[in-house]
């Protein structure tokens, strides 16, 4: 596996795809918001990404999912590494765990921040016709994962085909 670090040993910078239905949070919502808390994730897998690879200073694609059409909205960067996801502890919310405890939390949120919005938006149908992302989790069978890591070189494709520079 390749290093996560830098020849001076500071981390690289990952990626990864953030899915959200835009009628609960839109990336519209973000731009507004200008930062919010990535939580409410109630998948063991995610929350590890969460947790514990997820860092300050990654680059996100925030992803429209289950509407018509699918598609990636815009880029956002981590602002905040994991903490506990204060939704786990809170009775009024519908992501509210009984059994999470405060000493030793179950549910791990990011904060994030956009970058940059998408005009258009990068429909799922145009990532499926663009060879260098044939192998991209999103567009697998049954890659239902709502918190995906993506590749560099997925990332660098993705950002070229929406006009998008990295300069942040």
């Amino acid at each position: 596996m390749a290093s996560s670090r830098t020849g001076d040993g500071a981390r690289r910078r990952r990626y990864w795809l953030f899915k959200s239905e835009p009628e609960v949070y839109s990336f519209a919502d973000l731009q507004r918001d200008r930062r919010t808390s990535w939580g409410g994730v109630r998948n063991h897998q995610a929350r590890n990404l969460l947790r514990d690879e997820i860092k300050t200073g990654d680059g996100v694609l925030f992803y429209h999912s289950s509407t018509d059409p699918l598609a990636i909205a815009g880029i956002g960067k981590v602002v905040q590494d994991g903490h506990p996801d204060a939704t786990q502890f809170d009775a009024r919310s519908e992501y509210h765990d009984a059994g999470s405890d405060r000493n030793q939390p179950k549910w791990f949120a990011v904060d994030i921040a956009p970058v940059a919005a998408f005009s258009p938006p990068l429909l799922r149908d145009q990532l499926a016709a663009m060879p260098a992302l044939a192998a991209m989790m999103l567009l697998r069978r049954g890659a239902r994962l709502s918190v995906q890591p993506v590749t560099e070189a997925e990332w660098r494709a993705i950002l070229e085909r929406g006009g998008v520079a990295e300069n942040w």
